[in-house]
Formats: C-alpha cells, structure tokens, sequence
C-alpha cells in the first residue's frame, strides 16, 4: 500500500470522479468538485436534469434530442458558491466553452481535468484570464 500522499489536484479529481458517478446521462457522466482557499470542499455536482423533473418514457434513447435539456456539471457546481469562493475545480471532462466561461466569471483561479473535449475553447480562455487548467490523470479512482 502506497503511503504518498494525495496532491490537492489529484484529491479534487478523486471527489469529481465520485461525484460522476451520480449522473443520469448514459452517454457521458461528469462530475466536478469545487475547493475553498483552504482545500476545504466547498461541494460537488454531476451533469444531469434539472432537480424535480421526471423524463418521459423514451428520453434517454435520443442524445442529440436530449443535450440541450442536460445541465453540465460545472454549472450545478456553481450553483452551490458565490464569485470569489472558489480557488480550484476539478471536472472529469475538459470545461466546454460555456462552462468555461462561467467558471472564469465566478474567479476560479485553478482547474483541473481529466477527459480532453475537443469542441472547447477552454484553452484559449483559460490562457487569456490567467487561470491555471490542467490535465490530471493518475488520482484513487482513475
């Protein structure tokens, strides 16, 4: 048994995989956790329907007709803190744009992923408000 202790990144990326595992998408489960100034977790949150809303029989079978009803994780996670909260989050999948953008928007300073999302331009955006994204791939769950 390993004795190394968990890096901060690879503790928040162990409670964002957990977190995916709640998801009610077949298709992609996501999850993501956000973290204080002091490494206290601030919360966690999956991609998934808005609370309350039972689907129809038949929902899940078509993505494409789906997708725009899912509410990402990183916008679940947002609803649980205020801007200035939040040092770091940590998703399983790259931010998309959006999500990106609305992360940036509430001061996350670091985030963290592991699933590269090609269709993002979270690179760009991370590049041009200064925050540290970063690819973590080796953490308890992975």
């Amino acid at each position: 048994m390993s004795t190394e202790r968990l890096s901060i990144p690879q503790y928040a990326m162990a409670l964002a995989h957990v977190a995916s595992l709640r998801s009610e998408d077949p298709y992609r489960k996501v999850g993501a956790a956000a973290l204080d100034f002091d490494n206290r977790v601030i919360g966690t949150a999956y991609n998934g329907l808005a609370p309350g809303y039972d689907p129809p029989p038949g929902f899940w079978d078509d993505r494409e007709a789906r997708q725009k009803f899912m509410l990402h994780a990183e916008v679940n996670l947002c609803s649980l803190f205020r801007r200035g909260e939040v040092k770091l989050v940590a998703t399983t999948t790259m931010p998309c744009t959006a999500c990106m953008q609305t992360l940036c928007a509430y001061g996350v300073r670091e985030i963290y992923y592991r699933d590269i999302y090609q269709e993002s331009d979270a690179e760009e955006i991370a590049r041009i408000y200064r925050v540290r994204l970063e690819r973590v791939c080796e953490y308890p769950g992975c």
